[in-house]
């Protein structure tokens, strides 16, 4: 089991959670990383376009990567479009291409994404509040960053868990985060990620986890046959006022993994169906 502090969670998730699933030829999966790289390379290149189409351009450039590299995916259900606390379960790097591919928000993630190949780039460009998780005293500062984009009619997509898992089990919602849609009044929008194959049965093959490193993780992901990524928007939770955050995280947390959840939402939350 692998320990966690409460600022650096750790997933006890790892190499031994992944599961086997079909794959391609390694031609097919060589074409791929070649077709990746050209998406890569093009992404750069329209750096500066992004003036002209701020929230267009990621959301193209992750779909074509999505193409890129064989992975489907779909959004069930309705994400509000502006001043949203978008809250996922966390499994992969491939999270935050499925969340800009369908909706146009902003990130919260460890300052370490901002050197990530594209995915780095589409964070920065579309407003990421990156967050240096060895300094914890930045935290306050942070929830207010969150909070001025929420009320700015941002949407931002957060990641509570503070780390991947492997998609058949998660960790709690940390509750910091959750203070910022209380402070600006704005609602909650759960977001499930469900990874899956063809035949609609799950896989954990795409989960970021332990040990791994991104380029490891990327090989798996270009090998996988029918890998299918698919966001489960939920209705949308609205604090009342004197909402706990510890709360309003558990009552997310809820929503997002019922499998998992430790209590029922409290009634200090209201929802609001879609």
């Amino acid at each position: 089991m692998v320990t966690e502090t409460l600022w650096l969670p750790r997933s006890m998730c790892d190499a031994h959670c992944l599961d086997a699933a079909p794959r391609v030829g390694p031609v097919h999966a060589a074409a791929r990383l070649v077709a990746g790289a050209a998406v890569i390379l093009l992404a750069l290149l329209a750096v500066p376009l992004l003036a002209v189409a701020p929230a267009l351009l990621p959301r193209f450039f992750a779909r074509t990567l999505l193409r890129a590299f064989g992975v489907r995916h779909a959004l069930h259900g309705r994400v509000p479009r502006r001043g949203a606390l978008i809250v996922a379960n966390h499994v992969s790097w491939l999270d935050v291409l499925v969340l800009f591919a369908h909706t146009p928000a902003s990130l919260l993630a460890k300052h370490e994404v901002a050197d990530w190949p594209v995915i780095g780039w589409l964070a920065r460009a579309v407003g990421t509040v990156f967050v240096d998780r060895s300094r914890p005293r930045e935290l306050p500062a942070t929830v207010g960053a969150v909070a001025g984009a929420l009320r700015a009619g941002r949407s931002v997509a957060v990641f509570p868990e503070g780390t991947t898992w492997c998609g058949r089990t998660g960790g709690r919602f940390r509750p910091a985060v959750f203070q910022a849609a209380i402070d600006a009044g704005a609602p909650v929008a759960p977001v499930t990620l469900r990874f899956g194959l063809a035949d609609g049965s799950g896989t954990t093959i795409a989960a970021y986890i332990g040990d791994d490193t991104l380029l490891a993780s990327v090989l798996r992901v270009v090998s996988a046959r029918g890998l299918v990524v698919t966001a489960v928007a939920h209705p949308a939770l609205y604090p009342v006022p004197g909402a706990s955050r510890r709360v309003l995280a558990r009552a997310a947390r809820a929503v997002v993994q019922p499998e998992s959840a430790d209590r029922p939402p409290s009634r200090r939350v209201a929802t609001l169906a879609a």
